[in-house]
């Protein structure tokens, strides 16, 4: 791989600080990650790193803006191109899935950074990530029993709770038998299950 350019913005070195993280906590234990571990995958002494992040957990608050931004911007995206609210639903979960694949350092720091005692501000970001997520998905699930496709007498908060749930149990499985890419394999089940359980009576 080839060296970092050391010369870089604010910004994109910024940027390059969180991927390098992310990158690492596919690697290894997220809590084990050293500002020295950091600065050395992107070839910077750890003085470099701190002028523009002046603590670790700056560093993790960054990391935890871009796992929002990136991943409600793609499921943004899948929702608004499917056809109906069901079809939306089915693209978010599977746009979600495949994102982790591809980050698999992301989840482990999310359940790492949920662990920790007090409320730290990753911690804090981490659950107003959960809370828009929830409220996308329940915007889709009331639409798709106004279009009749689900269940009208559907219990909302309990088909949101069902679909996150969902999701964060192929991932921590796939954490445990460390094949994250599987979960692309068993996702398409898992969601026809779903499916069935909130889709309206024929």
């Amino acid at each position: 791989m080839a060296d970092p350019p050391r010369h870089l913005p604010a910004e994109e070195r910024r940027t390059a600080t969180v991927e390098a993280v992310v990158h690492l906590a596919a690697e290894q234990n997220p809590s084990d990650i050293t500002t020295a571990a950091i600065a050395q995958r992107m070839g910077l002494t750890q003085g470099a790193l701190f002028r523009h992040f002046p603590t670790k957990e700056a560093i993790l608050g960054a990391v935890m803006a871009w796992v929002s931004e990136r991943l409600l911007s793609r499921v943004d995206g899948a929702a608004a191109a499917a056809a109906s609210p069901l079809a939306a639903l089915e693209a978010v979960f599977m746009t979600h899935i495949d994102f982790v694949a591809e980050h698999p350092g992301v989840p482990r720091m999310l359940f790492g950074e949920l662990q920790r005692p007090g409320a730290t501000l990753p911690k804090r970001m981490v659950q107003t990530t959960l809370q828009h997520y929830g409220e996308r998905l329940r915007r889709l699930l009331e639409a798709g029993k106004a279009a009749g496709e689900l269940d009208a007498q559907l219990d909302v908060h309990a088909a949101t709770v069902l679909f996150i749930g969902s999701i964060q149990g192929l991932v921590m499985q796939s954490l445990l038998t460390g094949q994250v890419a599987g979960m692309r394999d068993e996702a398409a089940g898992v969601f026809a299950i779903f499916r069935r359980g909130i889709g309206a009576a024929q």
